[in-house]
């Protein structure tokens, strides 16, 4: 679940509260779930659900008379034991019947509950702001914004589907289930398994009849119903939807259209055909996360839905479609047992982005994914925090950059040490011999171990159920007499073991050595024909690792010219990129960077240049027009155009206004700012040109020269994408811009304004709050309050409430 932008996590890092964890083991299995049918319609008004259910259970081994179901928030009208009348108790959000008899393990029998569950009122104990907490969600039920559709959906994980059905809400729990919801004729409904059957009633509402046989955890139980086009694919004779609002009906197949493809990738590489009978993707408005595998009916974040423009330059939501799908194998087929085991199913999934970016587009796309994940995590200050975790103070605390990048990493060098016949063979073993059931990381170390030979407990006990990551610094002994080299490894902080490849390069010979790290200081010695060039140590990149050696320049310039990794080019030109003004070698490896093979190199590249220097300046800003005009990738055309921008020169105006009509958004925002820096007047007269739609999807671009033009009439505009500003961006110059503008919005007394401001904080904070950014938002927000108090403002208490409103609904 939630694999989205992560990149937040980056910014800002809150200190918890130091309290006592306490142990979190797999919840006691007394009775099982065996089948869940459910009748609800929907109360639009008071934003509630009238339910019936019919669960089929058996005592899990130990006889039992009683029976306990989460159900949070509800009103309980009416339970029945296989058709008699039952007594029960209600309270804290548990029901617990009396069984009219004692049953034995084997013995099945059937509670009726009919209910009124009232999401608005759910409290979960112990929850800290757990966004996901309601479990049902209505948007816009009365509707009454014009800016949003009428919605109703869902959300379980971790153990909200709860407050809208009665459940054992444990991921260890398996049931299979039948949902009957009756919605107005407009809507359309979305929910697991496949829809058997449509009933009109007379009433102007429809009855929809959604079953599945296949049993799956209730955190993955779905409901979404709203007016929407659905957009029919297929895999293999299966069922592929994809259901987006209509007026992205021409984008759908953009967005989702790599599915089947990636369904055909995934079995091949599982060893097990996607194992459900449909595949639906649906978004959703104001939802609580990034996107939720909910098995056959995953539902994701409204950023999902992007225009012509978008998808041209680049489908930011693939990763995420990547990752939602591949939990159809790691999370539901195969679940985990425990929360504190979440990250069997989280790190799979993010590892399946990078595998498949590797099948799709190529080995750098992969490398760049894989490099961002560990800038994610190690940038994280999580270095404490085990990956197998039986402590902590809140569930939703494992959804965090350990379980999901650390994982990823881990997986990586699991893969590069068993190869990948084993690696994915293990895959498959783990998953045959767990299917529809539950497992834990224990039971992933046997099934590599079965398949491979080796044993494994250390490589598990030091990246499963440890913590921290490898930190080296690397030295060398030269021995020009012997023609020797020694590499000194050397560990700081907590010693771990693992393979190291280093490579050695003599002109254009490369010696690649295999070697083994198992102590705090270890040191390696090689011989030589010439002295050499390059010692290039990770080669591979495959380490967690944070490695510290002395480089020359020539070391990486040789580097970028004859090292093949992606990590090799991409360090390389970081580096030469900050001797460009005493180094023309230096200089002129950057400029060979423009026509690296992978675009995200040939930006990078762009983004470091300096044209302000001495050397060979005609020539490489033609180089850099060439690029803006003719590169086959948007991407780097828009890095072309924002270079050729910094040099305010009238004489690419032309340019820029062609730029403009691209079809490319990053085009067209680069080149509004870009025709802004040499013709203000022009510029805001495109700017001012722009539909709103355009405005909003250029947002940065538009952003930018309104807050560059300081014109505090745009404070409602500025105020919806300042926060992206302030956060996202990595430009310094950028961040302080982005600053003064919250420090006008902080300080208006702008109505509309403060709304936007705290509507952004309140999705961010709610998107992100695994992450903690619910925290630092409410922080915030409570000194807007403070500032306001001590204005001048006539409607001062008004803004007030705006901003508490907020608060709340970040707490609750």
């Amino acid at each position: 679940m939630k694999n989205i932008l992560f990149a937040l996590i980056l910014l800002f890092s809150i200190v918890l509260n130091s309290q006592e964890k306490i142990y979190q083991g797999e919840k006691e299995k007394v009775n099982s779930l065996i089948h869940t049918k459910l009748k609800v319609d929907f109360n639009f008004e008071k934003s509630q659900l009238n339910g019936e259910a019919w669960i089929t259970l058996t005592p899990y081994f130990y006889p039992t008379n009683k029976l306990v179901l989460d159900a949070k928030s509800f009103d309980i009208h009416q339970i029945k034991i296989n058709n008699t009348k039952a007594e029960f108790n209600y309270s804290d959000n548990e029901l617990t019947i009396d069984l009219d008899k004692t049953y034995k393990k084997g013995e099945e029998y059937i509670v009726y509950i009919k209910y009124t569950a009232k999401p608005e009122e759910v409290t979960q104990t112990g929850s800290k702001a757990i966004s996901d907490a309601k479990g049902l969600y209505f948007i816009d039920p009365k509707d009454e914004d014009p800016n949003k559709p009428t919605q109703i959906w869902t959300q379980g994980e971790t153990e909200s589907s709860s407050c809208w059905f009665p459940t054992i809400d444990s991921p260890n729990q398996k049931t299979s289930q039948e949902i009957y919801m009756t919605v107005p004729n407009k809507f359309v409904t979305l929910s697991n398994g496949k829809l058997i059957s449509q009933i009109v009633n007379s009433n102007e509402t429809r009855t929809d009849y959604w079953k599945m046989d296949q049993k799956h955890a209730p955190y993955l139980f779905f409901m979404g119903v709203g007016e929407y086009s659905i957009i029919k694919d297929s895999w293999n004779e299966k069922e592929v939807n994809y259901y987006v609002e209509k007026e992205y009906e021409k984008e759908a197949m953009g967005i989702f259209g790599n599915t089947p493809e990636m369904m055909t990738f995934f079995s091949n590489i599982t060893g097990i055909p996607y194992p459900w009978d449909k595949y639906s993707q649906i978004v959703v408005r104001d939802y609580v996360s990034g996107a939720m595998e909910n098995t056959t009916a995953v539902v994701h974040a409204e950023d999902a839905q992007q225009r012509k423009g978008q998808l041209i330059d680049n489908n930011e939501w693939e990763g995420t479609i990547a990752h939602e799908l591949f939990h159809h194998w790691f999370g539901d087929l195969v679940t985990t047992e425990s929360w504190s085991n979440l990250t069997v199913n989280e790190s799979f999934a993010t590892y399946s982005v990078y595998l498949w970016l590797e099948h799709k587009y190529g080995k750098d796309k992969a490398h760049a994914n894989m490099y961002n994940d560990i800038q994610t995590y190690l940038q994280s200050q999580s270095e404490d925090k085990d990956l197998v975790r039986f402590h902590y103070e809140n569930r939703e605390d494992m959804f965090d950059t350990v379980s999901y990048h650390k994982g990823n990493a881990i997986l990586n060098m699991l893969r590069n040490f068993l190869g990948d016949d084993a690696f994915f063979k293990g895959m498959n073993t783990y998953l045959t011999e767990h299917k529809f059931g539950t497992a834990e990381a224990h039971e992933l170390r046997l099934a590599y171990e079965k398949v491979s030979g080796k044993d494994l407990n250390w490589f598990f006990n030091q990246w499963y159920f440890g913590n921290g990551h490898i930190k080296i610094n690397v030295t060398y002994d030269y021995n020009t007499i012997n023609r020797t080299v020694t590499v000194n490894v050397n560990q700081q902080g907590k010693t771990f073991k693992f393979p190291l490849t280093i490579d050695v390069y003599e002109e254009n010979v490369k010696n690649s050595y295999d070697v083994w790290v198992n102590n705090t200081q270890n040191s390696f010695t090689f011989s030589f024909n010439k002295l050499p060039k390059l010692i290039n140590i990770d080669a591979k990149h495959i380490l967690l690792a944070e490695i510290k050696d002395k480089k020359t320049i020539e070391n990486y310039i040789y580097q970028y010219n004859n090292a093949p990794h992606y990590l090799d080019r991409r360090l390389a030109i970081e580096e030469l990129s900050k001797h460009q003004q005493t180094n023309k070698e230096a200089f002129n490896t950057v400029i060979k960077a423009f026509n690296d093979p992978y675009y995200e190199i040939q930006i990078l590249a762009l983004e470091n240049i300096d044209l302000f220097q001495k050397y060979n300046k005609k020539e490489v800003i033609a180089k850099v027009e060439k690029l803006a005009q003719n590169n086959t990738k948007t991407l780097v055309q828009a890095a072309a155009i924002s270079v050729l921008g910094k040099l305010i020169d009238p004489i690419y105006k032309p340019l820029f206004e062609r730029g403009i009509n691209s079809e490319s958004y990053s085009v067209i925002g680069n080149s509004l700012i870009s025709l802004y820096q040499i013709d203000k007047v022009a510029g805001l007269h495109k700017v001012n040109s722009l539909n709103n739609d355009i405005k909003e999807h250029l947002s940065d671009a538009v952003t930018n020269i309104y807050i560059s033009e300081m014109d505090k009439s745009q404070l409602p505009f500025i105020a919806k994408h300042v926060l992206k500003g302030m956060f996202l961006s990595e430009n310094k110059r950028t961040q302080q811009l982005y600053g003064e503008a919250f420090k006008w919005i902080s300080e208006s007394d702008n109505k509309e304004a403060i709304t936007n401001l705290t509507d952004d904080f309140v999705k961010l904070g709610s998107q992100y709050k695994k992450f903690n950014f619910d925290k630092m938002a409410i922080n915030m927000l409570n000194q807007l309050v403070n500032i306001q108090q001590k204005s001048n403002h006539s409607n001062k208490n008004e803004l007030i409430l705006i901003l508490k409103t907020g608060m709340s609904k970040l707490i609750e």
